[in-house]
């Protein structure tokens, strides 16, 4: 079994059922089997072969959906890359991916013009017309044959590489095999309950792994209808739902914060859809009830998970959200296993901190081209996460930090998220980071960085009061800085390795 066999199954099952739908166009599964069919024709014509890797640069479009299908019913590799990566982080990947062929869209297509100067050995594809060392995405489309390609890997085979955020340092390619892929899809077409009338919004990157195999290949597995948008915007996710009666959408928290701040919110229907679905943050009881009462819904899940994973791991259904806002659930998903173990890998007990730990065949393969960070991460089956976490009395976990990110001051372990979450409560801090800067005598010292929407006379002062009382003693920050902006990478997460270079020189 693999993913391209998927469609073509679905093409035949459904050949009149919507498979995309975007805002200028529908395209039933027929169509979009033959459209990968003619593009797959047309990628082996110029040279694409079983374990050639693919680089696809691609926002939420239609040949995305495409492409992403016809590299690998070629036995090839795809690497779909977020598209606000800039050039040189675009660069990184395409040497470290091996890759041979590039495919962008033309409104992407300004920052990676120069790429061919740096990587002449590379093909070169971009939707629109063709360009100098730029092929024409659609001239291939309409020059290759409509023949069935039959793939033949199985479940083993090598499918895709995605490179993670780069928080901790160089972005690193996680490996796929097409059974990892299609584990996690199966866990949320079973968990989500998706069918072949089920109509799935892609608003979030399709470069990410919860919206490519969670729910773009999940949609594939059932014959659902894929409803692709290139961006997010409240208004764009409203009208949305409102005109094409979505039943399934997973974004980010700020996703649903924002929406439910619109204000015509309330003229929309939104009442087609049957799952929200969140994750990459939970939200605390304030922000689901927020969200609950401006989206009129307890369809609520927050699923927890990391790319390494698939993603798998947990969840959080709609009955717990009020009563247990803020954790990841007290169960691990469908074909995945949850453990919170301590620095010797053994089981900690409910209500002391340890590391979460996943094991699933959703798991990856390891890290392309890095067998020493592979053998540190997956061990005996199971997948050390470097999330912190703890159990309550009810069984439900609770996301405490990053591993790497905890600050040892004076031999105790301070978890910077915790008072994170303290000091965005603050009406003038709009964003915060906590790290540990060398100490001679302590270790570490604790220091808040803080960009603030508005002024504060007297910041240190102002910032310990408002956490006293709030956290124990030991934790409050002993040095604040003011920035005009955190390092954040194209996905919006915070790089704290940059940060401490900032602030320790």
């Amino acid at each position: 079994m693999n993913t391209p066999n998927l469609l073509a199954v679905m093409s035949r099952k459904y050949p009149n059922q919507e498979g995309i739908v975007t805002p200028s166009e529908r395209v039933t599964y027929k169509e979009w089997n033959e459209a990968v069919n003619k593009f797959a024709h047309s990628l082996r014509e110029l040279g694409i072969d079983q374990g050639d890797k693919v680089i696809l640069h691609l926002p939420n479009t239609k040949e995305f959906l495409i492409a992403y299908i016809a590299v690998l019913r070629l036995g090839a590799l795809t690497v779909p890359i977020n598209a606000r990566l800039v050039e040189n982080e675009i660069q990184y990947i395409l040497e470290h991916s091996d890759a041979t062929m590039f495919i962008t869209h033309e409104l992407l297509f300004e920052n990676v013009r120069n790429l061919p100067r740096n990587s002449p050995e590379v093909q070169f594809i971009k939707t629109g017309p063709a360009e100098p060392n730029w092929l024409s995405f659609e001239d291939l489309l309409t020059n290759g044959e409509c023949t069935e390609i039959e793939c033949n890997l199985t479940e083993d085979d090598e499918a895709s590489i995605l490179y993670t955020s780069g928080t901790t340092g160089s972005p690193k390619g996680v490996l796929f095999t097409y059974r990892n892929i299609l584990t996690v899809a199966l866990t949320i077409a079973v968990e989500m309950e998706l069918k072949p009338e089920s109509r799935i919004l892609h608003m979030m990157p399709l470069s990410h792994s919860a919206p490519l195999h969670l729910f773009l290949v999940s949609g594939l597995y059932v014959g659902a209808t894929h409803v692709v948008v290139p961006t997010f915007t409240p208004e764009l996710l409203l009208e949305t739902v409102a005109k094409e009666k979505t039943t399934h959408f997973f974004g980010a928290p700020i996703a649903y914060l924002a929406t439910s701040k619109h204000p015509e919110i309330d003229n929309y229907d939104l009442s087609s859809m049957k799952y929200w679905i969140y994750g990459a943050a939970p939200l605390s009881k304030e922000e689901v009830m927020q969200v609950k009462n401006k989206f009129k819904t307890d369809q609520l899940v927050c699923v927890y998970g990391l790319t390494e994973a698939g993603p798998n791991g947990t969840l959080l259904g709609f009955e717990d959200h009020e009563e247990k806002a803020g954790s990841i659930g007290n169960r691990a998903a469908l074909n995945c296993e949850i453990r919170i173990v301590d620095y010797k890998g053994e089981d900690v007990q409910p209500g002391e901190i340890g590391e979460i730990i996943l094991r699933g065949e959703g798991n990856m393969k390891g890290y392309y081209k890095d067998e020493e960070q592979t053998k540190a991460v997956l061990k005996d089956g199971w997948l050390y996460t470097g999330d912190m976490a703890r159990e309550d009395a009810d069984g439900f976990y609770w996301m405490i930090d990053r591993k790497k990110d905890i600050i040892i001051s004076g031999g105790v372990n301070i978890y910077p998220k915790e008072i994170e979450n303290l000091l965005l409560t603050h009406p003038l801090v709009s964003d915060v980071a906590v790290v540990g800067i060398p100490n001679p005598d302590w270790g570490e010292t604790v220091k808040a960085c803080v960009v603030l929407d508005g002024e504060i006379a007297d910041l240190e002062n102002e910032l310990k009061q408002f956490l006293h009382g709030k956290v124990a003693d030991y934790k409050v920050p002993k040095v604040y800085e003011e920035m005009n902006a955190l390092p954040r990478n194209a996905t919006g997460k915070l790089l704290k390795h940059e940060l401490r270079k900032q602030v320790t020189g």
